[in-house]
């Protein structure tokens, strides 16, 4: 039997797309590259960059500025707050937060009731 969720990404502000690192591995950027009709190594340049973290390379989503956060992964929509490449997004989008709960989920939850608006965001 299937355990079901208990977030709700609809009813949040997109904090998994705030991290500054989100990892892609090949597999991701040839799913980037189909889903935008775009050669691998275009999609590669256009929407990746490579950085050194904590003595690793890896290749991460390029990001943009946001109106909430510092800066968000460039294929959030900002308006609508949501991912605009769903069924293209990376494996470790398709697999946050791993689980049934979300941690920043619960805390937003919790913020809300408490501050008595449904719409609340923590910001930094």
């Amino acid at each position: 039997m299937a355990t079901k969720n208990t977030y709700d990404c609809a009813k949040c502000p997109g904090y998994c797309c705030s991290y500054d690192y989100i990892e892609t591995k090949p597999a991701d950027v040839t799913r980037l590259a189909k889903h935008h009709g775009v050669a691998v190594d275009v999609a590669r340049e256009k929407f990746t960059k490579q950085v050194e973290h904590e003595g690793e390379t890896m290749r991460v989503l390029r990001h943009r500025k946001d109106t909430v956060y510092k800066s968000m992964c460039m294929f959030f929509d900002q308006t609508e707050r949501r991912c605009t490449i769903y069924e293209g997004r990376p494996a470790v989008c398709r697999d946050y937060p791993n689980g049934t709960t979300c941690g920043y989920y619960n805390f937003l939850k919790f913020e809300r009731k408490h501050q008595g608006d449904k719409d609340f965001i923590p910001s930094a």
